[in-house]
């Protein structure tokens, strides 16, 4: 009765060589396996040894930068923000006050925030500002307690970031 069900179903009686088949597909799916397990780790022994990052890589925090006479670069054009896809900026410009100037022109940055949730450190923002007053820096990490602790104000900014791997709580890893 088993067979008539096999016919009508167009199965046919498994025989050596669909055995022999379906082990050698079995053995070619565990050849990845076994070629990985014999390879040497790549594991990075991160935060102990830091890779160099390369050149031209966007992923650091941005740095707002100064002329030499301590002056801003940034005139509060808002091009930046303009530029950001993720709408991660915030600039609000203001006239320059010409007896105390904040900046080399005219106007310059009253407030200006980034927000790192939002951001995804694709560098259009770099790439609009007219004076290069905004860079990307190779410091890559960032880690907030709060929501509120990744918008980055203005003076936070202007201030250098500290290097990988010197970063607080990096010592832990040491």
């Amino acid at each position: 009765m088993s067979e008539r069900i096999d016919e009508r179903a167009g199965r046919r009686p498994v025989g050596a060589r669909d055995v022999l088949t379906g082990v050698g597909k079995v053995a070619q799916g565990f050849s990845v396996t076994l070629r990985q397990m014999f390879r040497p780790p790549v594991t990075d022994e991160y935060p102990k040894e830091i890779r160099p990052l390369p050149e031209r890589s966007h992923i650091g925090r941005h740095l707002l930068n100064r002329h030499e006479n301590g002056l801003e670069k940034c005139i509060g054009c808002e091009l930046c923000a303009w530029a950001c896809p993720a709408d991660a900026i915030f600039v609000k410009g203001a006239d320059n006050d010409p007896e105390h100037p904040v900046s080399a022109g005219e106007r310059h940055a009253e407030i200006y925030q980034i927000n790192y949730l939002r951001c995804i450190m694709c560098g259009m923002c770099v790439e609009a500002c007219p004076t290069r007053a905004l860079t990307l820096t190779p410091a890559f990490e960032m880690a907030f307690e709060s929501r509120e602790d990744a918008i980055f104000e203005k003076h936070q900014l202007l201030e250098p970031p500290p290097l990988p791997g010197t970063g607080p709580g990096t010592e832990e890893g040491r």
